[in-house]
């Protein structure tokens, strides 16, 4: 059996997100996907709609992904390779180059990403979209 193993915070799924797992789990048997948790992206300054259970279960309910394990550092990418009998490491290209050093453990891919969508876009539009005129919502009605 071929392993897989990816990683992120899949804040606000999206068609993004799953088209990078499914491309992923395209490359072995089965996919494991490492969760950012709530405490290490706020480590990283990032901020989540969902917490890291509701990300799990969502995550969960894909049928290309797994398992569910969480990204509680940066360090762990190693162990979790080794621990996992991972195969191939994934990771969406604006991360290219970053996590060569695993090609030692296992095959490194990095995937172009889908350029129309991200969360960041979402967060905003939606941020932008809840405004008339400079107004909040309630405000203007």
């Amino acid at each position: 059996m071929k392993k897989v193993i990816t990683y992120g915070t899949f804040d606000l799924l999206h068609y993004g997100h799953i088209n990078l797992l499914q491309r992923a789990k395209n490359y072995g048997d089965y996919l494991v996907v490492g969760l950012s948790t709530d405490d290490f992206n706020a480590q990283k300054n990032k901020s989540c709609y969902f917490s890291y259970e509701e990300r799990k279960k969502m995550l969960e309910a894909l049928r290309c992904v797994d398992m569910v394990i969480p990204e509680t550092c940066w360090e762990q990418k190693t162990e979790d390779v080794k621990k996992y009998g991972i195969d191939v490491f994934v990771m969406g290209n604006d991360w290219e180059g970053k996590f060569d050093f695993l090609s030692d453990f296992c095959e490194v891919i990095y995937l172009p990403r889908t350029p129309e969508i991200s969360t960041s876009r979402i967060k905003k539009e939606l941020g932008e979209n809840g405004k008339k005129n400079g107004q909040s919502q309630t405000e203007a009605e």
